[in-house]
């Protein structure tokens, strides 16, 4: 009953913090570092990636009458920002589930993308592109590029390729849009990708990874609108600041300073 507590728990950080710029994947190994859910690395580091699907496909549910019918030449430019993405992940994965999963990593990427939030929010306010339609093909490649940068946890994805998009001249709105759609296919793929190479999880575990997939959908769901409305009337400053007092507080507790 504890575990399956953890679970709705962690599900909840996945969920409140998937779409701000803060990193759901940083929060939920910082919360899982000192409130342990399993031994087992291989199905810690799986359910991390997998809930996040289903934080994602509250998107789809929530954009349903912006998705659908498809807009072809948007989804083409979303397939082509999703490529760096493919390539690299592929190449990399292991790489980041061995060395990067680490709560002193987390700390040093949200200090560091805390502190570029503000210096962008506090910059230029002239921005040239205002619909989403209006992206060409090679800023959505760019803003693939950038989303790259979040497979070091605690970047944030939503970060990178908000961040990213707004260096580009894209609005905060038309960005924050952009990261949400492009979020389907690299979370789906990310989710793949975790399934075919996980091996040895016992029933249970597997259960509990649905548990989670289940719960993320609708706290996800619940918390689109509350930021959409946010950032209608404030900047991402506010989290820029949060990210650096997080990150020096999780380094003050592992008594890395």
């Amino acid at each position: 009953m504890i575990t399956i507590l953890k679970v709705i728990f962690l599900s909840f950080i996945e969920g409140l913090t998937e779409f701000i710029p803060v990193s759901s994947t940083g929060h939920m190994i910082i919360v899982e570092h000192f409130m342990k859910l399993s031994e087992n690395r291989q199905f810690v580091n799986a359910f991390y990636i997998i809930i996040q699907l289903g934080a994602i496909l509250s998107v789809i549910v929530y954009f349903f009458r912006k998705i659908f019918p498809l807009n072809i030449q948007l989804w083409k430019k979303i397939v082509v920002a999703v490529m760096p993405a493919v390539v690299l992940g592929l190449l990399l994965d292991d790489y980041i589930d061995k060395y990067l999963f680490s709560p002193i990593i987390v700390s040093a990427t949200l200090i560091i993308y805390g502190l570029i939030l503000i210096f962008l929010e506090k910059g230029t306010k002239k921005f040239k592109i205002d619909n989403i339609n209006d992206v060409s093909y090679r800023t959505a490649f760019t803003i693939g590029v950038f989303q790259c940068l979040a497979m070091i946890p605690g970047t944030s994805r939503s970060a990178s390729t908000i961040i990213g998009a707004m260096l580009l001249g894209i609005n905060r709105i038309v960005a924050t849009e952009f990261s949400f759609f492009l979020a389907i296919p690299t979370m789906l793929g990310a989710t793949v990708l975790k399934l075919v190479k996980v091996r040895g999880l016992v029933t249970y575990e597997y259960f509990l990874i649905f548990l989670g997939f289940i719960f993320s959908f609708i706290f996800a769901y619940i918390f689109i609108s509350i930021f959409l409305n946010y950032i209608k009337k404030h900047s991402f400053a506010i989290f820029g600041y949060y990210r650096i007092v997080l990150g020096i507080l999780v380094l003050i507790l592992i008594k890395v300073i």
